[in-house]
């Protein structure tokens, strides 16, 4: 049986990451160059601090486990699509995400060669699930909802004129769309 392309699915795990960090209001990008050992970069710009995410998807709904390869990162995020099966006989559900440091994830045992991790060798998963304030305390970020968080006052949908920040640096991204600049 020929393997399954799953590269369009692998970006939009990427993407669904990079959404969730936002929505956490952990400003964050995604490097669209291929960077090897990581996909996004989360930032907190008042302090200059940054961390390299690497994302291992798997399309499959009850994946058995992920490759990883490269640790060149600071957090592997398993984005878990759930998206059923090839065959049909398994339901799609919504994604699940599991967050954790890179040496989580060097500790873990891995095959030989291809380097797959198995979910019933890693006991703990489950206690990584949409654990984004791993992330959040590596920047040393807030979410109380008085502070700017990681120095960001406005909320860019798409793009912007300018992006104000309370560190006094200004982003200039032209020709596009923003919500509310103050």
């Amino acid at each position: 049986m020929a393997r399954q392309n799953t590269q369009l699915e692998s970006a939009g795990a990427e993407f669904l990451v990079l959404g969730n960090l936002l929505v956490e209001g952990i400003p964050a990008f995604k490097s669209y160059t291929n960077m090897k050992g990581y996909d996004l970069i989360a930032v907190n710009p008042e302090l200059n601090l940054s961390v390299r995410i690497q994302v291992k998807s798997r399309w499959r709904t009850k994946a058995e486990g992920f490759i990883i390869k490269n640790f060149e990162c600071d957090f592997v995020v398993v984005a878990l699509l759930n998206r059923g099966s090839k065959g049909g006989k398994s339901e799609a559900h919504s994604p699940e995400y599991f967050i954790f440091p890179v040496h989580v994830a060097e500790a873990l045992p891995r095959t030989e060669g291809w380097g797959k991790v198995s979910f019933s060798k890693f006991p703990d998963l489950h206690s990584y699930r949409n654990r984004w304030d791993l992330i959040r305390q590596a920047l040393k970020t807030s979410v109380d909802g008085e502070e700017s968080r990681a120095g960001v006052d406005c909320f860019v949908a798409g793009h912007g004129t300018l992006l104000i920040s309370t560190s006094g640096l200004g982003l200039v991204i032209p020709d596009g769309s923003r919500n509310d600049v103050p």
